[in-house]
């Protein structure tokens, strides 16, 4: 018995934003009375033409990184690449309450991404992608918390009923 759910940034209008603001510098560095030539353009090694593209590159990354989730009846991992090269694991000996809740993303964490819960509470940690507002919240033995937004909310929902009434696992609420 399994679940899995991979999750991405979908961010697109990012890169409206970008190119609107880096126009006027391409525009000043090819259409100025001053403009570099393509050999002084090699003598500065590109410097100008990597400073334009490396905002696209970064957004681009970030945009292809994926949240995977899965819970088996063994306990669930997760991992976020590029920024988890491995898999991390718990089992569910380690989880004192698993369940489904409601977030607002910007007022308790402050928007979309890795993010820890506001006002320093550091031991909160969400890994928010959608614009949903549900999403698994663990807590663990150790009093940290994690909360994972989810796409396939009601999938989750009743695989989590499902593991509960099976394996009587006590974490799962």
């Amino acid at each position: 018995m399994e679940f899995e759910e991979k999750q991405r940034f979908a961010i697109w209008w990012l890169y409206l934003v970008m190119g609107a603001t880096i126009f006027p510098t391409i525009a000043i560095l090819v259409f100025s009375k001053d403009a570099p030539g393509l050999e002084e353009l090699k003598a500065m090694y590109f410097a100008p033409v990597l400073a334009v593209l490396s905002p696209f590159l970064i957004v681009f990354l970030i945009q292809k990184s994926t949240l995977t989730l899965r819970l088996t009846d063994a306990g669930l991992s997760y991992q976020y690449f590029p920024f988890h090269l491995k898999p991390k694991v718990m089992s569910w000996t380690t989880i004192e309450k698993a369940y489904m809740r409601k977030y607002d993303a910007f007022s308790e964490y402050g928007g979309y991404g890795i993010k820890h819960r506001l006002w320093f509470e550091f031991s909160d940690k969400g890994y928010i992608l959608n614009d949903k507002n549900k999403g698994l919240q663990l807590e663990l033995k150790s009093g940290k918390k994690l909360l994972f937004s989810s796409n396939k909310i009601d999938e989750m929902e009743l695989f989590l009923i499902n593991l509960k009434k099976k394996y009587n696992i006590q974490a799962i609420h």
